[in-house]
């Protein structure tokens, strides 16, 4: 019987890329089409209500001394505010007091942030796109992609993948400590992405982003990611994988060495969750990066154990898991965008010329018939028509008429501008481009913002932000002397301490023994008429322009009322 080795079957590849295909997008498009997306609502836009303005005021009272850094407090009440990325935002401002204004100057850094968030996928994919099991299969007889074009095309697809996910439009331009775990992750992924060819660089980003996670609000987090980057790199088989061990080991050790000194372990599961109900979560705010990625996860499942798969997946799986703990957070969803979009850009070798075309052909109709409201709507808040349109705009802002600008004008025309010249572009040129589903969803989301923060910015604010209520009711307090806000949430005392410049004193305490001779109440809609007590006389009461159930009622105490 004669015997013969058996010959080792290679998993085949779902990717065949020809060169042709492996072209990179155009630097300059894609340098305007980052800016388009980073920089508006950077300028001239108010904190909005909740977290952004939450975490404002935070940063605005330790920039101007009236609360610890070590232990901060809004209204004389500790908060439990992620210290890093509140010292990031004071530290700014107080660097920039006299010559930025106190928003803008905290926006600064976190608008760094994001930049960096897309850069470092962005390069997080190029590094992987470079190994051996992500390069798609040779052709018999040549013609097809280079290695490296082929890694800068899909990087560049990653890229256009993270700026197209819904959910990362409002919550990336906030100044929330979510946004510094999101940096943070994504430096993470690019350490480990890049180990094989830079060796000195990822130790550091290593070292840097595990205790930065777990300065954010994350430490438990942050430890679970250690320890899966721990397993990663013991299985690496690329050049040099396995001399990342120790310095991610150091890194999840000084992630739980930080966290105990800035008081950041702090558990936040929410004990209910529906399940149907973070599904939907997850389809909107992932899409379509989301099915892309899954895709890629059945297309590429034989190489699940490959760094470009296994290495996106502590993104993914991390935010995942940690949106459903907190019963179905969107902000802990954020977590899994970068390893997202990395995926994404994976299943774009594998994408069926049809499945390409539904992309482009829902994305033109969707984000031009959303451009095409943003401006009809434009038009009914500054000419009044069309009628209706006009009428329910005012009902909205309560007779609010926005200023005219013209420099928004414009923007918003060149941005619309674009946008058909776009569509024109992609349906005429680069039909073979590997990235060239990703284009027309990227850059719409980026029209869609930037029409948003143009056209409509000065509606949004006077609707989404405090600024309008607390100087209505600042024109009726006494001079000088605090308010006592004892029913405000921590939004509500943020507002008051950034509009009014008043110490704010939020202690709960009953009212008749409150220490200012000026009280703020929370009450819903229709508000009491009674005041709380006979020490006390109404002064005036407001509302936000949106909000329907609450009212905020202002009092004054009497003086010898007897």
């Amino acid at each position: 019987m004669q015997m013969h080795d058996r010959a080792v079957t290679p998993i085949p590849k779902p990717a065949l890329v020809a060169r042709d295909a492996a072209r990179r997008l155009p630097r300059l498009p894609l340098l305007l089409l980052c800016a388009a997306y980073v920089l508006p609502g950077l300028f001239g836009r108010e904190p909005w209500r909740n977290a952004d303005l939450t975490a404002f005021g935070q940063m605005l009272a330790m920039a101007q001394g009236r609360t610890s850094w070590w232990t901060p407090s809004l209204g004389g009440m500790p908060t439990d505010a992620a210290l890093l990325p509140t010292w990031i935002g004071a530290a700014s401002i107080w660097l920039a007091d006299g010559v930025l204004a106190p928003a803008l100057a905290a926006r600064l850094p976190f608008a760094a942030l994001l930049s960096l968030t897309l850069l470092a996928v962005w390069y997080a994919t190029f590094h992987l796109a470079r190994t051996d099991a992500a390069q798609p299969l040779a052709f018999a007889f040549g013609g097809e992609a280079l290695p490296a074009d082929y890694a800068r095309a899909m990087a560049d697809g990653a890229l256009l993948a993270l700026l197209a996910t819904l959910g990362l439009l409002q919550l990336g331009h906030e100044t929330t400590p979510e946004l510094v775990q999101l940096a943070a992750l994504s430096t993470l992924l690019w350490s480990l992405s890049c180990t094989h060819r830079l060796p000195n660089l990822p130790r550091m980003g290593v070292m840097l982003a595990l205790p930065a996670l777990a300065a954010s609000d994350a430490p438990a987090l942050a430890c679970f990611i250690g320890l899966a980057a721990c397993a990663l790199s013991w299985r690496s088989v690329l050049p040099g994988g396995r001399t990342l061990l120790p310095w991610i080991g150091v890194g999840a050790v000084l992630a739980m060495l930080v966290a105990w000194p800035l008081n950041a372990w702090q558990w936040r599961i929410a004990p209910t969750l529906d399940p149907l109900q973070a599904l939907r979560l997850w389809v909107w705010f992932l899409w379509p990066a989301g099915a892309l990625a899954a895709l890629t996860l059945w297309r590429w499942r034989r190489y699940l154990g490959k760094a470009h798969v296994s290495i996106p997946l502590l993104s993914l799986l991390p935010g995942l898991m940690t949106c459903l703990g907190m019963g179905g957070s969107d902000r802990a969803l954020m977590l899994a965008l970068p390893g997202v979009a990395i995926l994404a850009a994976f299943a774009l070798p594998t994408l069926q010329r049809g499945t390409a075309a539904a992309i482009d052909w829902f994305s033109v109709f969707f984000f031009t018939v959303s451009a095409a409201a943003i401006w009809m709507f434009y038009l009914a808040m500054h000419l009044g028509w069309p009628a209706k349109p006009a009428a329910n705009v005012l009902r909205l802002l309560s007779g609010y008429r926005p200023p005219f600008s013209a420099p928004e004008l414009l923007l918003g025309a060149c941005a619309t501008l674009a946008w058909i010249w776009l569509v024109r572009w992609r349906t005429g040129r680069h039909r073979s481009a590997l990235w060239r589903s990703l284009v027309l969803p990227a850059s719409g989301v980026a029209l869609s913002w930037l029409l948003l923060m143009t056209l409509w910015l000065p509606a949004l604010d006077h609707a989404r932000s405090y600024r309008s209520a607390i100087e209505q009711l600042a024109r009726a307090l006494p001079t000088g002397g605090c308010v006592s806000a004892p029913t405000a949430p921590p939004v509500l005392v943020a507002a008051l301490e950034v509009y009014t410049g008043r110490q704010i004193d939020a202690r709960t305490v009953p009212i008749d023994k409150a220490r200012c001779d000026a009280l703020l109440l929370v009450q819903p809609t229709p508000a009491y008429r009674e005041a709380p007590s006979a020490a006390w006389i109404e002064l005036e009461r407001a509302r936000r322009p949106t909000e329907r159930q609450e009212t905020l009622v202002l009092y004054q105490r009497l003086r010898n009322a007897d």
